[in-house]
């Protein structure tokens, strides 16, 4: 499996002297904190990915670490791909379908449709693949006449600020894969919740296989909504100074957002509302003996994060995709099915949709939505509109649902031998 990794990376020059070459650090050069590099399961770094990515940073205006570190992660799935199929990526034969680039697309799509893959994600993932390519064959790494792929013109028609229509024209290939959202209504991010059978499930499992940390993770994502990125910057003052809300028995508020260490999207500020046993649960982990020998390996500046990797190290977006993904085939091998497509932003999509049920029985949708909009740190209501929309879809789908199958037995039980040939 290969690994995406992030350095710390310092530019160097060559120097020449006395006919000997040395390397010696570039003044003028920028450091690049963190910059992602990927390496092949045996060690080997992929140079010629790195290399782009070193000069995207470095000569591409506008260009951020998030941008990069986006594009790496759709190239270091790519790179999974290429060693579990243990195709080379210069492999292109005459023969169209066995070129890689051909066949990754069609695993793409395969995985889109499956419901594995976002169709953003796809699209995103392709056009990532595409862009390295562009530059190999600037630099030569492919050759130029490989058959990788034919471009083609693609005209995109726009309004101007004062309303004349505009044309634009950019390049496109015949392997880019449109973005084609599958129907439906969908929550944030494209997801779903999740049934509450799948939460008790899955809660249950990761309690037997005593998985404490994703167990504690899943059910914080579960009962209070909270992004990953919140949930991996929790830190044990946080849980130590959760005081009781006044005005709603058993549950707990934990201060988040700038000025207390716990990040949030946008950098809004409020409360977790945490019940009482998930609060206990959660000061029995922060003594207990698996979490202090982790905390024992983690640096000087990490320790006080409630969430540790079993190295010690702060839980990162590549570090927590590998946890969900072994979580994901252990749970699938156990007989649990539904987590083969399972994404750990469901948990805060099952909250929400949970949260406004309740809130709609007791408020009108005005108060329901400030309410569940507060609670889970939206920045646009649009956002939360979006769960009282989708309940008050699910029974019109259950209705019919139900009359369909209805009609079908109907037909399907009906006497066709009463009719003559």
């Amino acid at each position: 499996m290969a690994l995406l990794e992030y350095i710390r990376f310092t530019p160097m020059r060559e120097c020449i002297e006395n006919g000997v070459v040395n390397w010696e650090i570039d003044r003028i050069g920028r450091v690049i904190e963190r910059l992602p590099q990927i390496f092949w399961s045996t060690g080997d770094s992929w140079s010629e990915v790195n290399l782009w990515a070193a000069d995207r940073t470095i000569s591409v205006s506008g260009s951020d670490m998030k941008t990069i570190s986006a594009l790496m992660k759709h190239l270091c799935a790519y790179a999974d791909w290429l060693e579990a199929e243990g195709i080379d990526w210069r492999h292109f034969p005459k023969r169209m379908a066995d070129r890689c680039l051909v066949r990754y697309r069609g695993n793409l799509i395969r995985q889109r449709d499956s419901g594995l893959l976002k169709p953003s994600t796809t699209t995103a993932r392709m056009r990532a693949v595409i862009q390295f390519y562009r530059f190999s064959l600037v630099q030569g790494f492919v050759s130029r006449n490989a058959p990788v792929w034919k471009d083609r013109m693609a005209v995109i028609r726009y309004f101007d600020v004062t309303g004349f229509e505009r044309t634009l024209m950019r390049v496109s290939s015949d392997l880019a894969i449109p973005n084609r959202a599958r129907p439906g209504l969908a929550l944030e991010d494209g997801l779903t919740s999740i049934g509450a059978e799948h939460v008790k499930n899955l809660l249950e499992f990761t309690a037997a296989e005593q998985l404490d940390a994703i167990h504690l993770m899943l059910s914080l994502g579960f009962f209070t909504g909270a992004r990953i990125g919140t949930i991996a910057t929790l830190r044990v003052g946080s849980v130590e100074d959760a005081m009781p809300d006044p005005s709603m028995t058993g549950l707990y508020r934990i201060p988040v957002g700038p000025g207390t260490g716990v990040q949030t999207k946008f950098s809004v500020s409020g409360d977790l509302l945490v019940p009482r046993f998930l609060i206990d649960a959660l000061r029995r982990y922060t003594y207990s003996i698996p979490r202090l020998a982790r905390q024992a390996k983690a640096t000087a500046e990490c320790r006080h994060l409630l969430f540790l990797t079993s190295r010690g190290n702060p839980y990162r977006p590549e570090s927590f995709n590998r946890l969900m993904t072994d979580l994901r085939r252990r749970a699938v091998r156990q007989g649990l099915h539904f987590m083969s497509a399972f994404r750990f932003h469901q948990t805060r999509c099952t909250y929400g949709t949970w949260l406004m049920e309740i809130a709609l029985r007791v408020a009108g949708e005005a108060a329901a939505i400030a309410f569940v909009r507060d609670a889970m740190f939206h920045k646009d209501e649009a956002v939360t509109l979006r769960y009282v929309r989708f309940l008050q879809q699910a029974p019109i789908k259950a209705t019919i649902a139900n009359e369909f199958t209805v009609a079908f037995s109907g037909v399907r039980n009906r006497n066709w031998n009463s009719f003559d040939a």
